[in-house]
C-alpha cells in the first residue's frame, strides 16, 4: 500500500485519467464502427470529420500510437470515397 502522500495522489490522479481514457477510446471505437456500417455517401463524408478529430485526439494524448491512428483515418477515408 502506498505511504507517501504523493504516492497516494498519484494514484487517485491515475484512476481518474484511466476512467477518462477509457471513455475516450469507447467512444472513438463506437464511432468508427457507426461509420463503418454507414451506406449513403453524403452522410459518411459529413460524419467522417468528426471521426477523424476523434483519433486525432486519441493519438496527441498518446492513447493510441501515431502510426495507428494514420492507419486508421487512411483507412476510414478510403472507404468514405468508395461508398456509392
Amino acid at each position: 500500500m502506498a505511504q507517501h502522500e504523493s504516492s497516494k495522489k498519484r494514484i487517485r490522479q491515475d484512476a481518474k485519467k484511466r476512467v477518462q481514457n477509457r471513455y475516450y477510446k469507447k467512444s472513438a471505437r463506437t464511432a468508427i464502427a457507426k461509420l463503418r456500417e454507414m451506406e449513403d455517401k453524403a452522410e459518411a463524408q459529413k460524419f467522417l470529420p468528426k471521426v477523424v478529430s476523434m483519433i486525432d485526439k486519441l493519438a496527441k494524448k498518446n492513447n493510441w500510437h501515431n502510426n495507428k491512428a494514420a492507419n486508421v483515418k487512411s483507412k476510414l477515408t478510403k472507404l468514405v470515397n468508395n461508398l456509392g
